[in-house]
């Protein structure tokens, strides 16, 4: 598979099929799950009704899938705010999210054109 359009999204896809042992279909149903996975828009709800446990959690678990997929801003994104929320800093926190939504955006964006190339 060409992963080019992926990489140049930020996405470690060398990392990533290694991770996943070489198995690249294995790589991308995992992507496509990415795509269709509504926690970020959880955590969007949660932010914008200062529900700083529902936050907290759905940040965190972005933290782990971009990790795992080696979506790399993402998961540096995702990881300092889980460590901002942690320590009760939810301002700090919460405004991360133009940043985080902006490479959210052209994390999915680079995916669904992929996914339309296949």
């Amino acid at each position: 598979m060409d992963f080019t359009l992926l990489k140049n999204a930020g996405i470690d896809t060398d990392s990533a099929v290694e991770r996943f042992v070489g198995n690249e279909a294995l790589y991308a149903k995992m992507l496509k799950k990415f795509l269709d996975d509504q926690t970020f828009a959880a955590l969007v709800k949660a932010v914008s009704e200062g529900s700083g446990e529902a936050a907290l959690a759905a940040s965190h678990t972005l933290k782990g899938v971009c990790g795992n997929l080696s979506i790399e801003r993402l998961f540096e994104l995702f990881s300092e705010q889980v460590v901002l929320m942690r320590a009760d800093k939810w301002d700090e926190a919460y405004a991360m999210m133009t940043e985080i939504t902006e490479n959210y955006t052209k994390v999915t964006e680079a995916l669904k054109a992929w996914f339309d190339m296949q």
